[in-house]
């Protein structure tokens, strides 16, 4: 005899009539578990693009995956050391003056960490520098040597510091600190958005001049300080990138502070010869 036909066994996925995706074309649409499915767009996919953005391409299996912000702030700062990292000497400054060179008395270190653990050394970059003097015109400097390197703070949040600079026999510092600063702001994708002034704290005994610079990664901009200094055997500067840097207006940029952190580790990285 004729058995009437059984009914539709259940699945893992629910009624053999339906898939792991949805409902199959013969039935009604099912919720799946994050609500409603609905069909993607079919967009095609932005060649860049960061989270904030809009006009994301949507993939056909669900929505594309959040960009890690943390890892984008480090790629944007790593970018602005390019900017801080280079002795950034303009050739065309160092035309040399008439008279003898100073004493050697002082030299510039580059030790492990900076004011009491705030910064650690990540990177000496003293070599990278001994390379660039090599092609470097020194008729101001005698006897120079590079003294760099990148510090990351202490919170872990990416800040990185930069100390740039140079010692020896300098027979004009204030004109070598300038060129410093020039060779800085005229870096590729550097931007000066507040023209070097100088903002020496009370106290200190070597004059402090300070820049903005900005430097553009796609859609995002990174606005920061650099503040350098020039003695007769020291020419060194100091730029900080942090998150707070991603976006900042130039008129939000704290040249008071930013001076005040460039003559402290003048005073700790500078040390008697001998």
């Amino acid at each position: 005899m004729n058995m009437p036909p059984s009914p539709p066994q259940p699945g893992p996925y629910g009624p053999q009539s339906q898939g792991p995706y949805g409902a199959s074309p013969s039935g009604p649409p099912a919720p799946g578990p994050y609500g409603a499915q609905q069909p993607w767009p079919q967009q095609p996919y932005p060649q860049q693009g960061f989270p904030q953005q809009q006009g994301w391409g949507m993939p056909p299996m669900g929505p594309p995956p959040r960009k890690n912000r943390t890892g984008m702030v480090i790629g944007i700062i790593a970018v602005a050391l390019v900017v801080l990292g280079g002795l950034g000497f303009a050739v065309t400054e160092l035309l040399g003056t008439a008279g003898g060179f100073p004493e050697a008395k002082y030299r510039l270190t580059v030790p492990q960490t900076i004011l009491n653990g705030q910064y650690t050394l990540a990177q000496d970059l003293s070599e990278k520098g001994r390379e660039s003097l090599k092609n470097t015109s020194q008729a101001d400097i005698r006897d120079p040597q590079p003294a760099m390197g990148q510090y990351s703070g202490a919170k872990g949040d990416g800040t990185s510091m930069v100390l740039s600079g140079i010692y020896g026999r300098v027979k004009a510092p204030e004109r070598e600190r300038d060129s410093m600063l020039r060779g800085a702001r005229e870096a590729d994708g550097a931007t000066i958005v507040m023209q070097p002034k100088d903002a020496t704290p009370a106290g200190s005994d070597v004059r402090i001049f300070c820049q903005v610079l900005t430097k553009t990664q796609g859609a995002l901009s990174v606005t920061f300080p650099m503040c350098a200094w020039g003695d007769s055997n020291t020419v060194g500067s100091v730029g900080v990138v942090s998150p707070a840097s991603l976006g900042q207006k130039p008129t939000d940029v704290d040249v008071t502070a930013a001076a005040e952190l460039a003559v402290k580790v003048r005073n700790e990285v500078r040390k008697p010869i001998g």
